[in-house]
């Protein structure tokens, strides 16, 4: 990781850096090129989502590294006999500071974020290429209950790592 390194609220004027992050994250998603361009737009982040979603940024000498942004969700998106838990949102790390712990300490960030509100975990809904990396973070794989509802990449880490077995 970079010598000095800041974790710290997004502001708006760290729009422009978060979206050539998440730009350059779905240019190594394994999608048709048409597609990458229909979806980008999509995973943009906008002054709103400054607003209504808790978005934190990881910079080192002013330039942002990483960023991650999360919000309450929704009941129907936890997994069974989880009665609260935070939606991470959207993860992304700059390619030159990817396996830096950078992906961690945002993950970690929003973990500490969910436990000060008192909820039982957080849930992603990772792209597939993102998978093994939360795997290694504790996610653990949500079941499908039903396919046309149910984001097939969706992972949970409780609060506490003895809750794993509450995943139905």
């Amino acid at each position: 990781m970079p010598e000095t390194v800041a974790l710290r609220a997004a502001r708006p004027d760290d729009l422009d850096p978060i979206n050539t992050l998440v730009a350059e994250a779905i240019e190594d998603w394994p999608l048709p090129e048409r597609v990458r361009r229909l979806a980008l737009p999509a995973y943009r982040y906008t002054e709103a989502d400054l607003m209504f979603l808790e978005v934190r940024v990881v910079e080192s000498a002013g330039q942002v590294l990483g960023v991650a942004a999360w919000e309450h969700a929704g009941p129907r998106e936890l997994p069974g006999g989880v009665s609260g838990g935070l939606l991470l949102h959207g993860l992304y790390v700059a390619r030159a500071a990817r396996r830096m712990g950078i992906g961690s300490q945002l993950v970690d960030t929003c973990r500490a974020a969910a436990r000060e509100v008192g909820v039982a975990g957080v849930l992603v809904k990772a792209q597939g290429s993102a998978a093994g990396f939360f795997e290694a973070m504790g996610f653990i794989p949500v079941p499908v209950r039903d396919r046309d509802r149910d984001y097939e990449q969706r992972y949970w880490i409780p609060d506490h790592p003895t809750d794993n077995d509450g995943v139905r």
